[in-house]
């Protein structure tokens, strides 16, 4: 089983409630979710400790697409997000933990995920 941490800081001038919003409503992750050169589709979102979300990414040149999906662990409103996720792809196995820390800043919110 791979350790691996991957950390992504960024600060953005939004709200943290707003970032928070953006990270739990499904039209808002279909959005701004997907890498460039993909569209995003949210097939299921129950945002609450113990709900579930599934969603897929399609490929604009090749139409082909994945989907991934997890299990809310932590909710603190504007504040932390912790989730699962997981790949329907038998290629990409095992199970990933992802924390989003928000802190308000002069300039907007701090964001951390890790």
């Amino acid at each position: 089983m791979s350790t691996n941490i991957v950390r992504l800081h960024r600060v953005l001038r939004a709200t943290p409630e707003r970032i928070y919003r953006a990270f739990l409503e499904a039209d808002a992750m279909a959005k701004w979710l997907p890498p460039n050169g993909f569209t995003g589709k949210v097939h299921h979102l129950d945002a609450k400790v113990g709900g579930t979300y599934k969603m897929s990414f399609t490929n604009f040149a090749t139409g082909r697409s994945h989907s991934f999906g997890g299990k809310y662990l932590e909710l603190v409103p504007s504040e932390r997000i912790r989730h699962t996720d997981k790949f329907d792809d038998p290629n990409l196995p095992g199970e990933l933990q992802t924390t989003v820390s928000l802190k308000k800043v002069s300039c907007g919110t701090e964001v951390n995920v890790v």
